[in-house]
């Protein structure tokens, strides 16, 4: 479906097509949210996971949701910089 096509469900406004990362996405001009399909919804949670896993020091990435999930082990602390490390 495109974004000529759909309407938002709030407003009526058409949805407006816009590209997030690898995807893309339909957004209602006036703010009230966004569609996506589930795999899109994927890859928008891929993409946050692994710009968190690069950035770890100061975030966590998001777990995937299993039936039998149980709380992740808590992260070592980490240096503030490289650099403290070599004086450990």
């Amino acid at each position: 479906m495109d974004a000529e096509s759909m309407a938002c469900p709030r407003c009526g406004a058409g949805m407006v097509q816009r590209g997030v990362g690898r995807i893309e996405i339909q957004q209602c001009p006036d703010g009230h949210g966004i569609f996506l399909a589930r795999y899109e919804l994927a890859e928008l949670i891929d993409a946050e996971r692994a710009w968190h896993e690069s950035d770890g020091r100061h975030t966590m990435a998001i777990p995937r949701i299993t039936a039998d999930m149980t709380a992740p082990p808590p992260r070592p602390p980490r240096a503030q910089a490289w650099i403290a490390t070599l004086f450990d």
